[in-house]
Order: structure tokens, then sequence, then C-alpha cells
């Protein structure tokens, strides 16, 4: 084992790299006076920030959940590493060569976990980029062509190309002294009769980065009608890879996020390509899974939380888009920010509406927005025979829970009233008393309103 990193090495990585800097890179910090600034806590859920960064100390500190440290023990904490992980991290953000007391210069292979398998993943993210210029990935590049990419936009985003051999990746990495170990571990080969093979094999490449800008993971896209596998095949789960906790284009959108405190939720990677090329650089995308509570804490920190932020989701107008954005809703009060939703008429995607209408239809698409609760509510009135008695009854018992968990009570009451309007029902009043019954209800349980008296 390499031994302990150099006293003189570690103080010089904690100097050369500022806390503020670091922090900046997961969530959004303001002024807080005196010198300090200030966010949401990344390591507690809160509404208002309790969580301060001194620059001038290089040292945070959360009077909420009392977490604090320098720059090392905010890393080593928010990114899971061990400590020499994180000096050495930091140390290559920096530029820094590390000393060792036993045994000089820490070789390669005995690098901390974590650092080697980013490095695999920005080794093969560099190598697919290489191969989407060579012959056989031909296909590739038509593929990006006929959806308005260029070769600037793919080499934007990172777009690669994976070779439809076995193990063109995994000798290339084996090349750059990464273990079979570390092949299997990090996704990027899988076993074969013979030993690893590659995982991705004659697709197009997406990197997936992390909010700190590493690449964590890959989306590949099957380009070959005899290709049997999934037309989107992801990275598995890895020690770095989390598909609830890592969102597409994260690491591009997120100082404008911050900046125009509004996110824009879109459904793929193309999309969230579209929507950036037209200007909408707040986009982002979940990787293979629906739109969850990790990905809301992600955008949270980085929205402040506060009541002005906006959150728009981007919805197809098919049934699976409909489902996905009511799904979306079931996390809506998880949001101080306001959440819309926006479908473009004739229910194309980002991508397909730049393609058909142009950027700025794109950047049209998510302003003339629909609130998120009022597409939900609308989704489950249109389920009724609101012609008949039973059938508004009905369609009460099933909306009324929805506008009870709004959390601010004005705002429910103010809804209560719209469905009262959608509903159809005369008697205002009665709707309004359902919903604030279920809220009392809900309170009262400690719960989520469904419509039953607590016991």
């Amino acid at each position: 084992m390499a031994g302990r990193i150099n006293d003189d090495d570690v103080k010089a990585v904690r100097d050369a790299v500022p806390i503020d800097a670091v922090v900046s890179e997961y969530l959004q910090l303001r002024s807080a006076g005196g010198g300090n600034l200030k966010g949401l806590c990344p390591f507690h859920d809160e509404k208002s920030p309790s969580f301060q960064v001194s620059p001038s100390k290089g040292l945070f500190h959360c009077f909420g959940c009392q977490e604090g440290g320098d720059t090392i023990a905010f890393v080593m904490k928010i990114d899971h590493l061990s400590f020499s992980e994180t000096v050495e991290r930091l140390a290559a953000r920096a530029g820094i060569t590390l000393r060792y007391e036993e045994g000089g210069y820490n070789p390669t292979h005995q690098r901390g976990e974590r650092i080697r398998l980013i490095e695999a993943h920005k080794a093969a993210a560099a190598y697919y980029a290489g191969q989407l210029a060579g012959a056989e990935a031909e296909i590739g590049r038509r593929f990006l062509a006929e959806r308005g990419f260029d070769q600037a936009a793919a080499e934007h985003f990172g777009v690669g190309y994976s070779p439809a051999g076995w193990d063109h990746l995994t000798r290339y990495l084996r090349g750059k002294g990464f273990s079979d170990k570390e092949l299997i571990l990090s996704g990027l080969s899988q076993d074969g009769r013979r030993g690893p093979i590659d995982r991705f094999r004659g697709r197009l490449m997406w990197p997936i980065r992390d909010v700190g800008g590493d690449v964590v993971g890959f989306g590949a896209r099957r380009l070959r009608d005899d290709d049997n596998g999934p037309k989107y095949l992801n990275t598995p789960e890895t020690p770095i890879y989390r598909k609830s906790q890592v969102l597409y284009g994260i690491d591009l959108a997120k100082k404008d996020i911050a900046k125009a405190s509004r996110a824009v939720v879109v459904e793929g990677y193309t999309d969230v390509m579209a929507c950036h090329l037209a200007g909408v650089t707040t986009a982002i995308a979940t990787c293979g899974t629906a739109f969850g509570g990790d990905h809301i804490k992600i955008l949270r920190r980085l929205l402040m939380d506060n009541g002005s932020a906006r959150v728009i989701f981007t919805f197809d107008g098919d049934a699976a888009g409909q489902k996905a954005a009511l799904r979306a809703f079931e996390d809506d009060q998880k949001f101080a920010a306001e959440t819309y939703i926006a479908i473009a008429p004739d229910g194309m995607d980002p991508c397909e509406l730049r393609l058909v209408k142009g950027d700025d239809a794109v950047r049209e698409l998510v302003e003339p927005r629909t609130p998120l609760f009022e597409f939900a509510l609308r989704q489950i009135v249109g389920r009724y025979d609101l012609e008949t008695p039973a059938g508004r009854a009905a369609a009460l018992d099933e909306a009324a829970p929805i506008v009870a968990r709004i959390k601010n009570v004005a705002s429910q009451h103010e809804v209560a009233v719209e469905l009262a309007g959608m509903l159809g029902i005369l008697d205002t009043q009665f709707v309004v008393k359902r919903v604030a019954q279920l809220a009392r209800w809900a309170r009262e349980r400690g719960g989520a309103p469904d419509g039953r008296a607590p016991a």
C-alpha cells in the first residue's frame, strides 16, 4: 500500500482549492454578509438556508445539522470518499503532484477506488468521442445529423461511439493500466466467456456527468436493426453511478439554473441537446428512471428553494408522457419552487420541435406553462362523467386529496374553488371544506391525504 500523503502536500491542496468554488458546484451560494456565503444544506433537508461558507477561513458549517469542516471534509462527505481519495481528487484539480511518506510517489494502481473509476470513465469518454469520427461510426453521425446535431454539438456534449467489436474499449483501458476488476466494477466491461468484454458495442454514447463535472456513466443508443438490446442501455448501478441520483446535463445547466432560478426537465439526451442549442440552457433529464426525490434534492440546492423559483416539466403528449407528469406531481410538494408542465401542441418532444419549427419554438414551449397540479386535476377529472351526480362525486373523491396536498393554505383554498368549477359543483364551499378536512386529517396523521379519516 502507498504511504501517508505528505502533510505539506495536504496543506498545499487545502490552500489551493477555494472552498466556495468547490461548494458552489453542488449548491447555489448567496451572500450572508460579513464575507460569508449561505445556501441550502446538502446534508439534510431544509427550507431556509442554514449552511454557511467562510471563504476567508476555508470552512463550512451548517447551523441546522452541525456538519462542518474544511474543503476536504466537505468533499469527503458529499461524495463519500476517503481522506486520501479526496486529497488526490483535489490535487488533480489543482495540478499538484502528491508525495507519500512511505514508498515515494503513489503508483497509479494504488489510487483510491472512486478516483480510479472516475479516471476509467474519463478515459472511456475520450475514447468514445474519438471513435465518432471513424468510418464505422457513420451511422451514428447520420443519426445525429437527422436530429439537427452537427459535429460541434457532438463535441459540446461529448457524444461518442462505441465500436461494434467485443472488447475494443476493454483492451484500450487495459493498455492505460486499468485492471479487469476495475473495468467490471466500473460497468464499462462485463464478464464474457473468455474474460471481460465491452458492455457497450455499436452504439451512440452520451457521457453522464455528476454535478461536479466528472463522468460517472454512459447512456447508449441502439443504432442497428440487428442489435437485439434495448433502445437505450445505461450504465448499471456502480459505486459511482446511481441512476436515481444523476441528472443528464446538470454539469452544463447548473450555473444557469442557479442564476435564473429555473430548471426545465425533459425526457431524453437529445431533448437536453436540443434545448441547450436553442438557448434553453437550464434543461436537464433523468437517466433511465422516473424523476424522483433524489433528483429534487439536487435541484432544490441549485434553486435555493425560494418561492420565485420555477421547475418546468416537458413531457410527450401521449399516454406515457401524461403518466410521467402525474408521477412528477406526486413529488410536487417537496419543492418550494412552483412546478409547471409544458406540452407541445402537436405532442412533439423538444428535439422534434426544434427540427420542425426551429429554436424559437423550443424557447416558446417552456414559456406558456400550465401549473402541474392543474394538469394533474384535469387528467383525473377527465376520466369521469361530470353530467351525473355520481360522476361528479367520484371525481371529487379522487381529486380532493390532490388539492389537499398543497401546503400553502391560500393556494389550497384558491385551487379548491377552481376544482369546484371544473367539476360543475355549484356549492363551492362544500368542495373547499372537503379539501380542508382532508388536509387537516393528513396533518393529524402526519402523512399524505388519502380521503380516510384518522383512526
